[in-house]
């Protein structure tokens, strides 16, 4: 609930506030429906597993689970790395900025992450729908992620591994390095500032996003760029529950938290629905007329 609010009241804000209608704004609206998605997926499906006591799961149910999840979690990463080459462009070349993140453009760019987003999981989905599950069907884990049902199918789990690995590598890694470099050149443009004022300025406006890619990569690396646990999914379920939870419920308040102009359009709104619900409360406090009494 506190992720549907929070992901939502940012969506709303940015399309009520016209200060916020910016390229970089565009982009969080998209990173919070997809949090909405990552979050949806998994969460309402465990509490009815929780609530009714039936943990079971068709297999088509499950790959189009793991399918989603997967197709919202890497369409994250290519939106970190926009918002990432949005603030490189905003500070690093400022007179430029406005001709090259142009409607059109920023629009490109969301729909060709998104389309990326859908193709990646396919094909991990079309290879473990056809694979065997000749052992144990007992997922250990909260939902359908790739790792435990790779580890299900058929004993020769090797190449599913690798690629799974690899693709994941180049998903998180790729789009970790466009943030990294685009955040050297931005610190460095930032330290060039002479006044105190314009560097914490400029640098204000980097460190919601900053603060978000330190919570989201540092998770999601550990928990699928690392070696092989094994088997083991009881610390993997734990950050499970980090990632899929926890941090898409902490996006929004770091974003509100740390960014003066969502606070401000935050104030506004809250300020704009109090005038509204003052302006009802005069039409619901008319006086009535004495009523004469009957003699």
């Amino acid at each position: 609930m506190l992720t549907l609010l929070g992901n939502i009241t940012l969506i709303s804000l940015t399309r009520i506030d016209t200060h916020l209608r910016t390229p970089m704004y565009f982009f969080l609206t998209n990173f919070s429906f997809l949090e909405i998605g990552y979050t949806t997926v998994t969460v309402p499906r465990t509490l009815f597993h929780l609530i009714s006591g039936n943990v079971t799961i068709s297999f088509k149910s499950c790959l189009t689970q793991m399918y989603f999840f997967f197709l919202f979690g890497t369409t994250e990463f290519f939106i970190l790395a926009l918002m990432g080459f949005d603030r490189y462009l905003a500070i690093c070349h400022p007179l430029h900025y406005t001709n090259i993140m142009n409607k059109r453009f920023c629009y490109q760019l969301v729909f060709g992450s998104w389309i990326s987003g859908c193709l990646v999981p396919t094909v991990p989905t079309i290879v473990l729908s056809q694979r065997p599950f000749c052992g144990s069907n007992i997922i250990n884990h909260f939902f359908c992620d790739v790792g435990p049902l790779v580890k299900l199918s058929s004993p020769d789990t090797l190449f599913l591994d690798i690629f799974v690995f690899m693709i994941s590598a180049v998903i998180v890694l790729g789009s970790l390095l466009l943030v990294t470099v685009s955040y050297v050149f931005i610190i460095s443009a930032i330290l060039r500032i002479s006044s105190s004022s314009g560097r914490r300025k400029a640098f204000s406006t980097c460190a919601s996003h900053f603060s978000v890619v330190i919570i989201f990569f540092g998770t999601v690396i550990f928990m699928y760029i690392r070696p092989s646990s094994g088997g083991d999914f009881e610390m993997d379920k734990a950050i499970s529950v980090f990632y899929s939870i926890v941090t898409p419920a902490l996006n929004p308040l770091i974003y509100s938290l740390r960014n003066n102009e969502v606070k401000k359009a935050l104030v506004k709104a809250l300020q704009r629905n109090r005038n509204v619900w003052e302006g009802v409360g005069v039409v619901h406090s008319i006086r009535l007329k004495p009523h004469p009494r009957p003699h």
